[in-house]
């Protein structure tokens, strides 16, 4: 019983090893293999040797799946191009698997003892997340050596030798059985690495092995389609793909099991040499029958799952909050700023919408606008809680301030929302019920202001998106304008009154309430600017003046 929980203990030492190794990597190098990827699916070979040099970083042909979804999700990454980096996925984590295979047991204690030195003293620094992956490398090697000393005991219990000799070889077994351990295990790597050491140590016969190896590549595929349900159409079509080019990697290895026993053992003695071999040998064979059948089988990915109808102008639905973007951070912030501006754009209609309430008294479009504020608060409250669920820690000093910017941004327009729903409310009760109208001048001012205000908007959209310092002093000397002007048509009305304008007397108190919420607004939209000229050291730290001592 000892011996069985110490083999219990290795393998889940051995996932968790896994585990470290892709978030680290993902932290460190997120933004840098995204960029990879991206600029390298100009064709077929490239986008393959991609997938095989970012899957060897990472360590996890999911982890590469999840990547390559988002960016076809994003309309980034055509459809092919993406499946092609995956076969190139596929063979790069088989590769990593060779090279665990091989006695590394030696620099499993250095590895350790570097890391956990990184990431105590330097934690929250890049120093300390590469310490991070070096702790999973060298507790994925301590996990290998101590499944082959724990199954080298167990095998020679002779119950245990008498349970593997009733073994008989079932080979669909073994592979819904590998294909069940990969998806539990969250990571094909480490099924086939567990496996080459239960062979290699005499746990299961080679031709289980090989069966279970066949299941691992499988689970792997069911794995990404798993990881990506709750994803959009676009996104979940590469991890589909991904699964056919298995379906055909398992009917064309299945059937040479046979050969590889046949043959293999005179080239490679060692069992657990044989099983990474096969395991290289699998996803080989698979990208050189699959490679010039990305096309094809990008159509039949799109058949079977067809992108839904676009959405309705307003755009009112989430469609950039990818969550298998999730585990890459540096990515999900980029999900989230997309949807961040997605949420601007319905604010932007709301705003544009209420102006022509306001000339042309439509109770209809007012009503229409409301409802458009629930959309928003939506949007808002479906980006906090995706924000929430990106690792703080994870992100880096640039990436913690973007995150910062989103949550601060999207609040301001979800404020603004709820301000032009208060607005339309007033003009029904107070204009349009009541039939009262703006007096000319009067309605030109609001028309100005409006105007001043679409323009802030649409700026303060293009300061959150690139950060530009210029445009944010421009955006902060509008906020300065803006204010003067209000001030000024607050004036020029109670002039107005003074003349008892009947228009002005009547429609006086929304008048004043009206161009206040335009310049609340316009507040909100300008604070954008602050966090930008801040960094850029470009704002002043005090704008009031020192006042004499009078004492």
């Amino acid at each position: 019983m000892k011996h069985l929980l110490n083999l219990l203990a290795a393998v889940a030492l051995l996932i968790w090893g896994t585990h470290l190794v892709r978030r680290g990597v993902l932290r460190v190098f997120g933004a840098n293999l995204r960029q990879l990827i991206a600029h390298s699916v100009s064709n077929r070979l490239t986008a393959m040797m991609s997938g095989i040099g970012v899957t060897a970083l990472v360590q996890s042909s999911t982890a590469t799946a999840l990547i390559v979804s988002s960016f076809v999700g994003q309309g980034m990454v055509s459809l092919p191009a993406a499946l092609a980096v995956m076969l190139g996925a596929d063979v790069g984590t088989s590769v990593i698997a060779v090279v665990f295979s091989t006695d590394l047991s030696w620099l499993s204690p250095l590895l350790i003892l570097v890391g956990v030195v990184l990431f105590i003293s330097r934690k929250d620094t890049t120093a300390g997340r590469v310490g991070r992956v070096l702790i999973g490398l060298g507790l994925m090697l301590l996990a290998l050596r101590l499944i082959t000393e724990s199954t080298t005991v167990l095998t020679q219990s002779p119950a245990v030798r008498t349970l593997l000799g009733a073994l008989t070889s079932d080979l669909l077994l073994e592979i819904l059985t590998g294909a069940m351990v990969a998806v539990l295990a969250y990571s094909s790597l480490a099924t086939v690495l567990l496996t080459a050491a239960l062979a290699g140590s005499g746990g299961i016969p080679l031709d289980v092995a090989l069966g279970l190896v066949i299941g691992a590549n499988l689970g792997s595929g069911i794995l990404a389609v798993l990881t990506t349900l709750n994803s959009p159409l676009l996104t979940r079509q590469v991890p589909m793909g991904n699964l056919i080019f298995k379906v055909i990697g398992v009917v064309i290895m299945a059937p040479l099991v046979g050969l590889w026993l046949q043959h293999a053992q005179a080239y490679v003695p060692d069992a657990a040499t044989q099983v990474v071999l096969f395991h290289l040998a699998f996803n080989i064979v698979a990208c050189l029958a699959c490679i010039a059948l990305t096309g094809t089988v990008a159509r039949v990915a799109e058949r079977l799952m067809p992108a839904q109808n676009q959405q309705d102008a307003a755009g009112t639905r989430p469609s950039h909050l990818d969550p298998s973007a999730l585990a890459t951070p540096s990515l999900a912030i980029s999900c989230a700023a997309r949807e961040a501006l997605h949420l601007a754009d319905v604010v932007e209609s709301m705003l544009i919408g209420l102006h022509k309430v306001i000339r042309t008294d439509d109770l209809r479009l007012a009503e229409e606008l409301r409802k458009l504020d629930d959309k928003v608060d939506g949007l808002y409250s479906a980006i906090k809680y995706y924000l929430t669920k990106i690792s703080r820690e994870a992100l880096d000093e640039r990436e913690g301030r973007r995150w910062a910017d989103i949550i601060s941004f999207t609040i301001n327009m979800e404020q603004i929302g709820d301000i032009i729903e208060r607005v339309l409310i007033d003009i029904e009760d107070k204009k349009i019920k009541k039939g009262r109208q703006f007096s000319e001048a009067g309605m030109e001012e609001i028309s100005e202001l409006h105007a001043r205000l679409l323009d802030n908007l649409r700026l303060a959209m293009s300061v959150f998106l690139d950060g530009s310092v210029r445009d944010a002093q421009k955006l902060l000397e509008e906020k300065a304008r803006f204010r003067d002007l209000e001030h000024a048509y607050s004036v020029t009305h109670l002039a107005r009154l003074q003349d008892n304008t009947v228009q002005s007397i009547e429609t006086s108190s929304l008048h004043i309430d009206l161009i206040s919420e335009l310049k609340r607004i316009n507040s909100l939209l300008c604070s954008v600017a602050y966090p930008i000229l801040e960094s850029a050291g470009a704002l002043a730290p005090n704008r009031l003046k020192p006042v004499a001592d009078r004492s």
